[in-house]
């Protein structure tokens, strides 16, 4: 009898350990089945590219495993993102977003997925400051200008990236806090947008330092205040739109990596100690700084929390502007 139970229990005891044999080797597995894909949500080329290249090339080294870049841009993001959200959720597709993620639930009620059901925030790489410009001939000296002219109601008329950009949208929710008006000329992209800027057609700019700080440094345009809570680290001698006499004003641009919404737990939380490990990486630091990123990284709650704030601050903007995408 003794020797029955004992046989049935060493049976039992071995069927578990059967079990528990293809989950432990499935979790040892990741990654080794595939090359691991980041999809960069715009075209080669701009921001979310280079980060994703930036970072890209570390992650393979520190996982042992090919790291491909593959951008899918197109709809501010939306494209790139909706085939990483629709994508297996097996540890292999993730994606690399811009500032305009947390945008586009507001611009287009239709998106081919659900930001905050479809995905997981993994990390927030960084933020950048966006820099008010204008040609250095220009008659606005300071921030105050513009907005003396603007009250003066003086046709002030700023470029940006295109309807919608983050840009477009700091610019509205700045007319509220000032109680004036502007005029919004959209370009498609920094570099049409810069293109007249330079040459003074269009009175002032908003894009983010990386695509203005080169001419900024060339001397044909003149800095006039950044859209961060604190004064850029590239442009220290440029005042926040806060310290010009609307506190908590914000509106930074950002980049962070998400995944799949089923993505395992486990291959979730790795990814996210890997990523924190990126960027804590000299080389990368120092190239993330030359496109004028300060780094963020954390934990994926955090990242959660900061898209879901930009989120929230953007879609009343959205609504009390009545803006539309193109």
């Amino acid at each position: 009898m003794q020797r029955r139970t004992f046989k049935t229990a060493l049976g039992f005891a071995l069927t578990l350990a059967a079990l528990s044999v293809p989950q432990l080797a499935t979790a040892q597995a990741w990654p080794s089945k595939q090359p691991i894909k980041l999809v960069a949500v715009f075209p080669p080329g701009g921001s979310v590219d280079q980060v994703a290249r930036i970072i890209g090339q570390p992650l393979a080294q520190q996982l042992g495993q090919s790291v491909i870049v593959e951008n899918r841009g197109g709809a501010s993001g939306a494209i790139g993102t909706a085939a990483v959200a629709q994508a297996p959720a097996d540890g292999y597709t993730f994606a690399v977003v811009f500032d305009t993620h947390g945008v586009n639930p507001s611009l287009n009620p239709n998106l081919p997925y659900d930001t905050k059901k479809d995905l997981t925030p993994l990390v927030l790489v960084g933020t950048s400051p966006m820099v008010l410009a204008t040609h250095v001939s220009s008659e606005y000296k300071t921030f105050k200008d513009v907005v003396d002219a603007a009250k003066a109601k003086k046709n002030v008329s700023f470029g940006t990236i295109g309807n919608g950009s983050l840009g477009h949208l700091a610019m509205a929710l700045l007319g509220k806090d000032a109680n004036v008006e502007w005029t919004h000329v959209p370009y498609k992209g920094g570099g049409p947008l810069m293109s007249d800027a330079i040459s003074g057609h269009v009175p002032l700019s908003i894009a983010s330092v990386f695509v203005t700080k080169p001419h900024i440094d060339s001397g044909r345009m003149r800095p006039l205040a950044v859209t961060t809570s604190k004064r850029a680290a590239d442009l220290p001698n440029v005042p926040t739109i806060a310290e010009n006499g609307y506190p908590g004003f914000e509106a930074p641009a950002w980049w962070a990596v998400l995944a799949p919404a089923k993505t395992p737990p486990d291959i979730v939380k790795r990814m996210n100690e890997e990523l924190n490990k990126v960027l804590k990486n000299p080389d990368v630091a120092k190239k993330l700084d030359a496109q004028g990123i300060d780094i963020m990284g954390g934990t994926t709650a955090q990242a959660g929390a900061f898209i879901d704030k930009q989120m929230n601050i953007w879609a009343k903007v959205v609504k009390d502007n009545g803006i539309k995408a193109d």
